[in-house]
Order: C-alpha cells, then sequence, then structure tokens
C-alpha cells in the first residue's frame, strides 16, 4: 500500500465488492456464490452473501468514497423484503440467521441511509422498516447476537422509524453482564474469549457509543474505557508483519482479525498513538494481501490461507467470509481525522512474555512472531473444537492443523498436541476440555481426562522462542503417546530445500516458513516426521510434523520436551542450538 493509506482501503473495498456483482440474483436480493453447506436454509444464506458487503460499502459511502454499483443493493433491499417477490428472504424467528444480517443492513441505513434509504419508493420502506422490526422482536442467543437488535435500532432510528428502544436497553444490559474485568468480555456465560470479544463485543459496542452515546453517554463511557484496557492485551495478538494468531472459531472471517482497531478511531478512542493503530490495521490488511489464494477469481473463499472446507464452522456459508469488510469502518472518517493523517508506525516494541488471565493464555514474541500457550477455553459445539481451542500453542507463523480422519498420525495432524492411544496407535484423543486452568507470569496450567480413568496435567511455559512442556500422566491402561511441534510447509524451502531429521528424543524440519522441533528432555521418546494429509493446516497446503512418539504402562509418569518454532536461516540454526532447562513444576523424574 501507497502513503495514502485511505485511498488505498477505499480500492480495496472496491476490489471485494465488485467481483460479486454477476452473482447477483435478476431481483438482485440473492447473491449466490457457492453451494450452501451451512445449517440455515438457502435464502438465508443468499441474504448473508448480500448484507455482509455492507459493512465495507457503507463506511466507503458515509466517507464520500465512490462506488457505481449501490443500484444492485437497493433494489436486493426492495425485493427481498417483499413477501410478494420470488426473492424475498422470509420472516426472521428465534435464533435465525436474518437477524445476523438484519444487523448489517441496520448498520448500513445507520451510516449511509442517502444510498440505501432515500432511492426507496414509500412502500419500499414501509416492507424494509416492517421486516426490520420484526427482527428486532425476535429472541436472539445470548451471547454477542444481543447486539443485533441493537444495530437495527441504530439504523431505524437514523431513518426515523419508530422502533422499541425497551427492547434495546435490555440487550445492552445483559450484554454487560458479560465484562470479565481489564477490557475483557466473555461471548456469553461461557468460556469463550477468542476473536468475538474483539470483533464482535467491542466492535458493536464502540459502534453503538459512536451512534448513540449522546442519548446512553454512561454506557458510552463504559464501552469506550474497556476497549481502550483491551488494547493493551489484544496488541500482543499480532506479530510484526501484521498476521493474528490463528485461533479459535470463524477463522474464515479473515481481516475481521483487525476490525477492533478500525474501530477505535471511529468511536474516538486513542487507546494506543493513532500512528500505532493505524499501524496494526494496515500491516494486517497487507499481510492478507499477499495471499491470493485466500480469494481465488476474486471472491473470499471458506478456508484460511487458501480454500479449505474443512474449516468452516456449521454455520459458515459461501457469503460468511465477508464479515472481513468490518474492518474498513474507518473510512467513515474523513480525510482530515487524526487517524488518517498520522504517520504509520512500524510493529511497536512489547514484552518478550505477556500472560493474559481472562484468555487463559501466555502469548510470547520472537523474531517478530507470535505464540500463544492455550489452557482455558473450549467449544465442543464447533466442529473440530478441540483443534481450535485447546491445542497448547497457536502460532503466527506456521498456524495450526486440523484432522483429516480418525485414523493413524498422518490423519490426526496432531501439531501442538499430546495424542494418547489406548488401541496401538491407531485411534487417539487429544486435550479436549481443559480444567482447573491456571495462568502465572510465564505458564499456562490445566488438566484434562482424555479417559475417565487417565488424568493428564500439562504445563506450558514460554521460553521465547522455545516453549517448554511437562505432562504428568496418570493411567490406569497402557498407553502410546505422540507430541508434535509445529507443521511446516513441505513444498519448498530455499536450497537444499525441506530438511527433516529424526533421532532417540529429538525430531526437527525446516520448510520455506521456518524450522520447528522437539527435544524429548529425558530422551526416552522417539523422534519422528509425519507427513500430515493434504489440507490439514490452515496456512500451508502440505506439510510435516516433527513428533516424539512413546509408550507408557499403567501408572504415574512425566513427560518433558522443548518446542522450538522459529523463523528459517541462521538465527533459526542457532536457536536450536540453545534449549531451555525443563521449568520446576515439583515433579519426579
Amino acid at each position: 500500500m501507497t502513503d495514502d493509506s485511505r485511498a488505498e482501503l477505499q480500492e480495496y473495498v472496491r476490489t471485494l465488492a465488485e467481483p460479486l456483482l454477476p452473482h447477483f440474483s435478476p431481483g438482485r436480493a440473492r447473491l449466490r456464490l457457492g453451494v450452501n453447506t451451512a445449517i440455515h436454509d438457502d435464502p438465508a444464506a443468499e441474504l448473508e452473501a448480500f448484507a455482509r458487503p455492507l459493512w465495507g460499502l457503507a463506511p466507503l459511502a458515509a466517507g464520500g468514497g465512490h462506488f457505481a454499483h449501490w443500484e444492485y443493493w437497493v433494489r436486493g433491499l426492495a425485493a427481498g423484503t417483499d413477501p410478494g417477490h420470488p426473492e424475498y428472504w422470509g420472516p426472521p424467528g428465534p435464533h435465525n440467521q436474518r437477524i445476523v444480517e438484519m444487523a448489517a443492513i441496520g448498520f448500513a441505513l445507520a451510516l449511509a441511509p442517502d444510498r440505501l434509504w432515500e432511492p426507496l419508493t414509500e412502500p419500499e420502506r414501509a416492507r424494509v422498516a416492517h421486516w426490520l422490526t420484526t427482527g428486532m422482536s425476535c429472541p436472539v442467543t445470548d451471547n454477542n447476537w444481543l447486539f443485533f437488535p441493537v444495530l437495527i435500532g441504530l439504523g431505524l432510528d437514523r431513518v426515523g422509524v419508530p422502533y422499541d428502544r425497551e427492547r434495546v436497553s435490555t440487550c445492552l444490559d445483559r450484554l454487560e453482564t458479560f465484562a470479565c474485568g481489564d477490557g475483557w468480555y466473555s461471548d456469553g456465560p461461557t468460556e469463550r474469549r477468542d476473536y468475538y470479544v474483539p470483533w464482535a463485543m467491542h466492535f458493536y459496542g464502540l459502534l453503538y457509543a459512536a451512534l448513540a452515546g449522546h442519548r446512553d453517554p454512561e454506557r458510552a463511557v463504559r464501552f469506550r474505557m474497556r476497549a481502550a484496557l483491551f488494547a493493551q492485551d489484544f496488541q500482543h495478538w499480532f506479530a510484526d508483519d501484521g498476521a493474528a494468531v490463528p485461533y479459535g472459531r470463524s477463522l474464515t472471517y479473515r481481516f475481521a482479525h483487525a476490525a477492533f482497531w478500525s474501530a477505535l478511531p471511529y468511536a474516538g478512542v486513542e487507546a494506543l498513538p493513532w500512528g500505532v493503530v493505524k499501524g496494526h490495521l494496515m500491516r494486517h490488511l497487507r499481510w492478507w494481501q499477499q495471499r491470493p489464494d485466500a480469494a481465488p477469481g476474486g471472491l473470499l473463499s471458506i478456508g484460511y490461507a487458501y480454500p479449505q472446507p474443512a474449516l468452516a464452522e456449521q454455520y459458515n456459508a459461501p457469503g460468511s467470509p465477508y464479515w472481513a469488510m468490518k474492518t474498513f469502518l474507518p473510512l467513515a472518517l474523513p480525510a482530515g481525522h487524526r487517524f488518517w493523517t498520522a504517520a504509520e508506525r512500524s510493529a511497536p516494541a512489547l514484552p518478550a512474555v505477556s500472560p493474559q488471565p481472562h484468555a487463559g493464555a501466555v502469548l510470547m514474541r520472537s523474531g517478530g512472531d507470535v505464540t500463544l500457550l492455550a489452557g482455558r477455553q473450549h467449544h465442543s459445539w464447533v466442529r473440530h473444537g478441540a483443534e481450535k481451542y485447546a491445542k497448547f500453542a497457536y502460532s503466527s507463523r506456521f498456524g495450526f492443523s486440523l484432522p483429516a480422519g480418525p485414523v493413524g498420525l498422518e490423519q490426526g495432524a496432531y501439531d501442538s498436541m499430546l495424542a494418547l492411544s489406548d488401541d496401538g496407535g491407531v485411534h487417539y484423543r487429544v486435550r479436549e476440555e481443559p480444567g482447573a486452568h491456571q495462568v502465572t507470569d510465564d505458564t499456562v496450567r490445566s488438566t484434562w481426562h482424555p479417559w475417565p480413568d487417565v488424568e493428564v496435567t500439562t504445563w506450558l511455559t514460554a521460553a521465547p522462542p522455545w516453549q517448554s512442556r511437562v505432562h504428568r500422566v496418570r493411567t490406569a491402561r497402557p498407553l502410546h503417546t505422540a507430541e508434535g511441534a509445529f507443521a511446516v510447509d513441505r513444498d519448498s524451502a530455499p536450497p537444499p530445500g525441506p530438511t527433516r531429521q529424526t533421532g532417540p528424543g529429538r525430531a526437527r524440519a525446516t520448510g520455506s516458513a521456518g524450522l520447528t522441533g522437539l527435544i524429548d528432555t529425558d530422551g526416552r521418546r522417539t523422534g519422528q516426521i509425519v507427513d500430515c494429509l493434504p489440507g490439514t493446516n490452515v496456512i500451508a497446503r502440505r506439510t510435516m510434523l516433527p513428533m516424539l512418539t512413546g509408550e507408557l504402562p499403567p501408572g504415574e509418569h512425566w513427560l518433558r520436551c522443548a518446542v522450538l518454532g522459529a523463523e528459517p536461516g541462521p538465527d533459526g540454526e542457532t536457536a536450536w542450538n540453545r534449549p531451555p532447562a525443563p521449568p520446576n513444576t515439583g515433579g519426579s523424574t
């Protein structure tokens, strides 16, 4: 991107929106980007694809940016809310996906009524208003969804349509009960403190503060203060090159990771100097622009760094990735705003280790990369919940992997996991729901039970660029064990190409992304390299995985290892030759 970051982002919105045009239905209400396999019906999925680009188009319009195709969305809004039209989206119901997309429409009406509301006829406006107000009264899930009636109300308020203000207040009051302290929220009454905190809870709260703070000033102050606090922790989740740590559900929303940095200037919250906030946003978007495989043919795909349907949650339809357009919110600000006039700053110098108890994590930095050591969150409802939340480590450089099947190490792709088998190494179990978690200055501890008669307590300690792992295993059954480092691209690497080394107590591999490996502190396990099945890792399409394997008889055992994930080149080699001493966890040999 050039120094004119505002113009660059305006063009980025158009670059993402214009490839959508050939996929509109004749009445413009349905946007068909592929085959819908989500849990909601096809009309809702096609509404989703129609509505989500408005997260970027509305700020573009509000800030005076040009877009030549607003007529598609005007005609589609009129048709989709008309029960007599063949492309009618259908009425909303309790906990229905339509309510999610109504929020995007409400947001667009609040920011750009001249583009989306004023061109409608009076009968069309009446139908839109009825459809939206019906959605406001529907029950919603007890989490970030409570913001959706709030956003619908913001849109109706802007265009002068009466709505249930008490409903909005009730939703907001419930949302505030999810505040955990230090700027953190949980996403509902759960253990989840993932990216829905920045791109939903804070993003929507800051929207409300900016658009309705004049009539609810005390709440607006609370939303702004929490965001300012949260920014201090959240900056640790981004690498120096702009990459965010892939972690948790809904990763197909891609650069929505940075929507929080976009909401801060919109709501006037200078949590960090504007040049620092701008740097976080712009570096992140550049990182994504360097990954064209994420948007083949100009359309954002289901996946992360490349099309990967296995990554999808059950609620992800073909239009879901356009949630990423929330990141363009600063385009609503005038060109003279201090966010735009500030000089973009490089990634700030941050402590090498950041304990974050609310997330149940310790984040560590080395060589500009970020690794998140995890030990609290879990989510068994989403597809591959154990892999998205309960692995030991998540890396901005190496990503993480999903299983391709239930049999063996190649299908399981058990990076950053201790996998245990009681059937001779055919089927493995891993940490799914961490319990008894504790975060100290550099360590995350948790206890987990792969079987009722097997208890594992795991200590993960940051020792940048290494991490130390200690497991106390108490088992009533014999077990095969397999513990993985990070998975690394095996397709290409600088000369001499990808390399792999194994031996007693150690295994390492180097690929184009870097060097990863692990060393068994006690030297009892055997090193090996597993070629994971293709399409398992969220960043690299084909990977190799260093692992330590062994066997345990019934009884109590201690497993200790040091794990490295480093950039390629001499620094990585130097680090490999300097593993840390094992931490003192009070265990015996």
